[in-house]
């Protein structure tokens, strides 16, 4: 068996922290990244233990935003004890149901009102210094749909592939984006990252990633979630609500439903394009083939959203014309 050094590494340094000397480490998590979770047991309580390899993954910024979150009053995690030099952390135990494992139709309107209630906590944090979730970012993430969803994943030669019409519409959906007003972005609020807690819930994780971006962003994140879906007449009522709310506090400008909706549904063609893209490389690059059973509901937001907007029903179109989601279908994804 390959001996796991960080492993080794972390559990000795858990081992040196007072109140946590005979403490037992499980696997609790990995997420898309290079990091892993670990949870420490002793008889007192649990903790949370972050792996960050430093030559891979920097847990500085981490730190940094989880003072700026709770600030504001947001539920982050507690940081209990951190090596930053080795890219360990010790934290707060958020416990072991997100919000994905929670959602019904009988739930989601308690669990999605603290949700959002967090959100406008969130968007009001301390933004200094943050980058900017400019046009270069914007672009460069869209660009990996074609590259990794079209060219590796489903095999379009690059003759196949509408590049001109891609970059038009990649190039309208940044005007738009840049256009909307700023905040604080998490820039993964869904609900494997949305913990329910006893205590003010939800609990808050992976927003190490923080930028200063546009406002819709974080909401479509969540009402248009990569992992559940919900009807769109009860979207747009969040929308809306949400709108109320962040005019109210200052977030956003005075703007009508309207052209709020409209910031929201282009926007989110922006991530779910994206994440096209990120799935794909998810699997091909990285080994990690579970994403692909979610690309066929980010593929119906881009082609039911995308088809009442000019500025993405031709890229639309060619899709349906290319008979892309029967080509997903047919991708081996292995067991």
């Amino acid at each position: 068996m390959t001996q796991d050094v960080r492993l080794e590494q972390l559990t000795q340094w858990v081992h040196s922290l007072p109140g946590w000397e005979h403490a037992l480490l499980e696997v609790a998590s990995a997420d898309a990244s290079f990091r892993r979770y670990f949870r420490a047991r002793t008889v007192d309580g649990t903790a949370i233990c972050m792996d960050a390899p430093p030559d891979k993954e920097d847990v500085r910024p981490f730190v940094d935003i989880t003072r700026r979150l709770q600030a504001k009053g947001v539920h982050a995690p507690t940081i209990l004890a951190q090596n930053l030099l080795d890219g360990f952390l010790l934290l707060e135990d958020l416990g072991n149901t997100p919000y994905l494992q929670a959602l019904s139709p009988q739930t989601v309107n308690n669990l999605y009102a603290d949700a959002l209630h967090a959100l406008l906590q969130l968007q009001q944090a301390d933004c200094d210094h943050l980058p900017a979730y400019n046009e270069r970012m914007l672009r460069a993430e869209m660009q990996l749909m074609p590259d990794w969803f079209l060219s590796t994943h489903l095999g379009f030669s690059d003759d196949e592939i509408p590049h001109d019409l891609i970059n038009h519409t990649i190039e309208a959906l940044v005007e738009e984006a840049v256009g909307q007003p700023v905040a604080f972005v998490h820039r993964d609020y869904h609900s494997r990252n949305l913990m329910i807690t006893g205590d003010d819930s939800p609990g808050i994780i992976d927003y190490q990633d923080a930028v200063l971006g546009p406002a819709t962003y974080d909401l479509v994140s969540l009402l248009r979630d990569c992992y559940v879906v919900w009807p769109q007449s009860q979207v747009a009522v969040w929308v809306d609500c949400f709108r109320k709310e962040a005019i109210s506090q200052g977030t956003i400008p005075p703007v009508d439903a309207d052209n709020f909706q409209r910031w929201f549904d282009l926007m989110g063609l922006q991530r779910h394009l994206k994440v096209l893209g990120i799935f794909a490389r998810l699997y091909h690059r990285d080994g990690k083939a579970g994403y692909l059973n979610d690309l066929p509901l980010v593929l119906s937001y881009v082609l039911e959203i995308g088809s009442r907007y000019h500025e993405t029903s031709e890229l639309v179109e060619w899709m349906r014309q290319a008979g892309i989601p029967q080509r997903i279908g047919t991708v081996h994804i292995p067991a």
